[in-house]
């Protein structure tokens, strides 16, 4: 009898080079994130509604100079066109923090209630994997959204005031000069950074919502503040639990800012506080809090089923 023939393994597929496992671990995470910006067009869509009217609107109010041209001395001209300028981020920054927001709440509430979260979790990609790529849209991908848009609209703006500041007899040299291309830059992204981090506990609430309430999360997410905040000022005549909410909302801008910066001053990058920020308390019991709240989504994207 011929003995068979052992086929000796082939080698070359030992000598293929393997992906490191951190590429492929952070492989589900990377296409989580695209899938949601694929699925909320909104995310992108709003913001950039919001930059072309302010586009509009900035571009407007510069076209109403031309009525008093002749009548302003060059001084008045530039201010009033860097006053126009230094507003051009506010509305665009402020539409994304409401997206965010609106995004936080219907995240992990709205795959429920379609009933696609039975085929997301047939995917091989984990509920932590999930929740923590839905929780760094508003964290992390809206403010850097926000952060293009607004750069690419002050640009814009000031190249479209070119013939207008020539009609108007001024040299745009005038105005380029009073403009700090390194601070506006840094003041946009430094105060995107500091809310982004101050917000994160109440984008990790809204999700942790989102993933329990089983209809109107809108609510959910607003009544145990309310109640507390009632029952506190009716029993105690207090409100302790009111200020804490405010620091909260407010506290970015008393931690990271030693004032009100104002763009054109040279000095306005001194008023920034990072290494005060970095060290309050709040900072980083909001972390704490975001850790918690992303923990219990988690927990409860796992177990919950469709509505």
């Amino acid at each position: 009898m011929i003995p068979p023939t052992i086929v000796p393994p082939d080698s070359s597929l030992d000598s293929q080079p393997q992906a490191p496992a951190s590429l492929t671990a952070s492989r589900p995470f990377y296409w989580s994130v695209r899938r949601e910006l694929w699925e909320n067009r909104s995310l992108y869509i709003a913001p950039l509604i919001v930059t072309a009217l302010v586009l509009f609107a900035t571009s407007l109010g510069m076209l109403t100079l031309l009525g008093r041209a002749g009548k302003l001395p060059e001084d008045s001209v530039v201010k009033l066109v860097l006053e126009r300028l230094i507003f051009v981020p506010a509305p665009i920054m402020l539409a994304t923090l409401l997206v965010g927001l609106f995004y936080s709440l219907d995240a992990l509430y709205g795959e429920r209630r379609d009933r696609s979260l039975l085929f997301w979790k047939s995917m091989p990609v984990s509920d932590r994997t999930t929740v923590l790529s839905k929780a760094s849209i508003p964290i992390v991908v809206l403010p850097l959204i926000a952060f293009v848009l607004s750069l690419a609209t002050f640009v814009i703006l000031m190249f479209l005031g070119i013939p207008l500041l020539l009609i108007l007899g001024v040299s745009p040299a005038t105005v380029w000069a009073k403009v700090r291309f390194f601070e506006e830059p840094s003041l946009m992204l430094y105060g995107l950074t500091v809310h982004a981090l101050w917000f994160a506990p109440i984008y990790a609430w809204l999700l942790l919502v989102s993933a329990w309430a089983r209809r109107t999360p809108v609510l959910w997410a607003a009544l145990p503040f309310v109640a507390v905040s009632v029952v506190e000022r009716t029993a105690f005549h207090t409100s302790y639990f009111g200020a804490l909410l405010k620091y909260r909302v407010t506290g970015a801008m008393t931690e990271a800012f030693g004032g009100m910066p104002k763009r054109g001053d040279p000095g306005a990058l001194g008023l920034l506080t990072p290494v005060r920020f970095l060290c309050a308390p709040g900072l980083w019991v909001g972390l704490a809090l975001a850790a918690a709240f992303l923990a219990i989504a988690v927990r409860l994207r796992r177990n919950r089923e469709p509505i």
